[in-house]
This record gives structure tokens, sequence and C-alpha cells, in this order.
């Protein structure tokens, strides 16, 4: 597997899909990259040379863009700042609501998780099988 910073990007996929592989790039980045470092979009990750593969390095690391581990660290001080001025955006993201003024009710699964279910008991008098 081809390394650029520090991460394996997949080999047998094209180098514009296989770049989207490194955190904070996306398919418009890949895309800019590779016509930067003036390669064939169509080539195969495995079949760049390392000439090929510094000049993608440079490209990203030459063109200010953020990514990795820069990145990652940039959106945690960000919510680290939410955090200490409990500002409503912090307060969500620290109960693990949704952020963005979406609804809660009802679909916002992704953000709470599985349904805790709650307050619903079995009458302990019922018989088994009569209602």
């Amino acid at each position: 597997m081809p390394r650029i910073l520090g991460v394996d990007i997949p080999d047998n996929k094209r180098i514009e899909i296989a770049l989207r592989s490194v955190y904070g790039i996306g398919p418009t980045l890949a895309k800019e990259v590779v016509a930067k470092a003036g390669l064939d979009p169509a080539i195969r990750a495995r079949e760049l040379s390392e000439e090929q593969l510094s000049k993608i390095a440079h490209v990203l690391q030459e063109g200010g863009y953020v990514i990795e581990g820069d990145l990652r660290r940039e959106i945690g001080m960000n919510m680290k700042r939410l955090y200490a001025i409990r500002c409503y955006r912090g307060l969500r993201h620290s109960r693990s609501l949704p952020v963005r003024g979406q609804r809660t009710r009802t679909n916002a699964r992704t953000r709470k998780g599985p349904r805790k279910t709650v307050g619903v008991k079995r009458n302990p008098h019922a018989k088994a099988g009569i209602h």
C-alpha cells in the first residue's frame, strides 16, 4: 500500500478515490490535488512511482490544506471551546443530541443511539395468557 503523509491509501483504487482515505480530503479536494500534481486521475494507486507520491505529498503540504492530525486537533479544540463557554451548541454536543435544530421527539436516532424503553411495566396480578 502506498503511504502519503503517514496514511496508507488503498492500492487497488483510482488515485482520485484512494486519496479520500486521508482524513480531510473529499471528492473536490482529491480532484484538485491530482490536477495540481499533474497526474492522470484514472491511474491506480499501486501504479504510482515514488516521485509521483512525493509530488502529491508536496502539493498537500504546500497547498495550505488542513488534513489528518491537524484537522482532528482543530475540530477537537473547537468542541472544547464550545463546551467551555457553555453555549447552546456546546451543551447539545456534550449531551449527544442534535446540534443544528433538528427535532428530537422522533428521528434523532443517529445522535441518541438505540432506543431505551422507559416506564413499561407488566401487571404482576395478570395471569399468563389472560388479558
